[in-house]
């Protein structure tokens, strides 16, 4: 797919292929957004165009790929002799010094050694470090370096969801792009089901023991069926499928980063589940205030994320001001215990526990 075919990131796109019309090609980008995926495609496309054999150009200047040459399809492929990808590993879900540069343990291609050398069959070496702000101490200082003296016909692609757990000196160093737009707009239908159900059994009694830890069943069975659901859809892109009989050093590194990749974007969509779930709670909040201070209503709904969850307004009517207040809080604390390694199920239990409903 290219750039024409992209629609829901359209106006970073035209961004995008309005500075590389007017030569002003950076040599490190950073692309952040809600999606690893719809990242991954914006900088493969980039990418696709910068070593285009048959490019789209304005005023002479490469824009678009074709889509269709062999150099296309070798970087579709993940074949292409001057295209680096670099993606977290399974055990410590961390981007590790050995895979930027050479180590003992290192990988046949590193990266950041790679792209000091002239191309070798396109126009530019291109490294994209996917979920960069997985790399610890000794990577991300390894790429600062690079970046304070970036290598001739060389491009760097970062990708994040979390840019703010970048090195600022990283950060200040690429230029940035955000792709994806407000995450809320195309909150998708069964996920807003699932808040509608969550809310509706929140309103019930929920001072005992068995009917908080029902709420508790039904937020770990949808987290359940979201690990699911990425498990078959990586797996099926994955290039173990593509290749069975791939040597087993390069079948374990695949493997290694399918992992990875799973658990990268299960933390993202759960922390995203999370997240409505306190979007939610502050609507209680803003009930809890209107009630206390008054004013128009129309005002006051204005600041409700979900307007049509009558739910909010039942709690808000048996809780105080304070209590809501202190609700988020909870879900804050919780989303800093999850970003550890702290026992999944048990967080969330106790976090659920603490809420005041």
């Amino acid at each position: 797919m290219a750039f024409r075919d992209s629609t829901e990131t359209e106006p970073s796109i035209l961004l995008l292929q309005r500075s590389l019309e007017r030569g002003r090609l950076a040599h490190a980008y950073l692309f952040s957004g809600h999606s690893l995926d719809e990242l991954e495609a914006v900088a493969r496309n980039l990418t696709k165009t910068l070593n285009c054999r048959n490019p789209l150009r304005r005023g002479g200047v490469a824009v678009d790929a074709c889509d269709a040459c062999i150099s296309c399809k070798k970087i579709d492929h993940d074949n292409h002799a001057d295209v680096f990808w670099v993606r977290p590993e399974s055990k410590s879900r961390q981007i590790r010094i050995s895979q930027l540069v050479r180590r003992d343990d290192s990988p046949p291609r590193v990266l950041l050694d790679a792209v000091n050398l002239k191309p070798t069959e396109s126009d530019y070496k291109v490294g994209i470090i996917v979920a960069a702000d997985r790399m610890n101490e000794q990577a991300a200082n390894a790429f600062l370096k690079t970046l304070e003296e970036p290598p001739a016909r060389s491009v760097l692609i970062l990708l994040t969801t979390e840019p703010q757990r970048l090195l600022e000196t990283i950060l200040s160093r690429c230029l940035r792009l955000s792709f994806g737009g407000d995450s809320f707009v195309s909150l998708p239908k069964a996920r807003m089901d699932w808040l509608q159900e969550f809310s509706q059994m929140a309103v019930t009694e929920q001072k005992s023991l068995i009917g908080r830890y029902r709420l508790l069943d039904v937020l770990l069975k949808e987290l359940a069926r979201i690990r699911t659901e990425i498990d078959a859809q990586l797996t099926a892109r994955s290039p173990i499928e593509r290749y069975p009989d791939v040597e087993n050093n390069l079948r374990e590194k695949w493997q290694d980063e399918l992992k990875a990749a799973i658990e990268a974007d299960y933390r993202r969509q759960r922390a995203e589940l999370l997240g409505l779930v306190q979007w939610w709670l502050r609507d209680v909040w803003v009930h809890c205030l209107e009630s206390n201070v008054g004013g128009v209503a129309d005002r006051w709904g204005e600041l409700l994320r979900f307007r049509d969850l009558s739910g909010a307004k039942t709690i808000a009517a048996r809780v105080r001001t304070a209590e809501a207040a202190n609700n988020l809080a909870v879900m804050e604390q919780l989303q800093r215990w999850l970003g550890t390694n702290v026992q999944e199920a048990l967080a969330l239990e106790v976090a659920l526990l603490k809420l005041r409903l």
